[in-house]
């Protein structure tokens, strides 16, 4: 007489590693959208702080130096302090300087965030997302004009 053979217990066993599976990759995925998320909010909030920081400053060598200062701290700030960005100033002024009333100053940050646990048999080192960002800003935007120039 052949017994037959039944399928108790095997669903379980199926749907544990079918979770294992898929689960692990999903996590994996979440994990980077969020850490990707976090870059482009840090890159976004250095270009905007860069702007101010150079608008508000004296000169124009001043404000170089403070934009990329601000760019340091704002990545800091953002809890992303290994995330190394490169800043470009440009400046469409009418005059030698970026300081007068009618200038317009762009500030480019172009930044990467390296994707977490990453497998390093996939490729070299770790990878990493490349991120940038853009702000403008109107050199009147912060400075305020001399009391009594409006009423003229």
């Amino acid at each position: 007489m052949t017994r037959r053979r039944d399928d108790r217990g095997s669903a379980l066993i199926e749907f544990s590693w079918l979770a294992i599976i898929l689960l692990v990759p999903i996590i994996w995925i979440v994990m980077s959208v969020f850490e990707v998320q976090r870059g482009a909010f840090a890159a976004s909030a250095a270009a905007r702080a860069a702007g101010r920081a150079y608008a508000l400053a004296p000169d124009d060598a001043t404000g170089d130096a403070r934009a990329r200062a601000a760019v340091r701290q704002v990545l800091a700030d953002q809890g992303s302090p290994g995330q190394v960005a490169q800043v470009r100033i440009t400046c469409d002024a009418p005059a030698g300087s970026c300081h007068v009333g009618t200038s317009v100053i762009t500030v480019r940050v172009d930044s990467g965030v390296d994707l977490p646990f990453f497998p390093t048999i996939l490729g070299r080192g770790s990878a990493s997302f490349g991120l940038d960002a853009t702000h403008v800003v109107p050199i009147g935007q912060y400075v305020e004009s001399a009391p009594g120039a409006q009423e003229r």
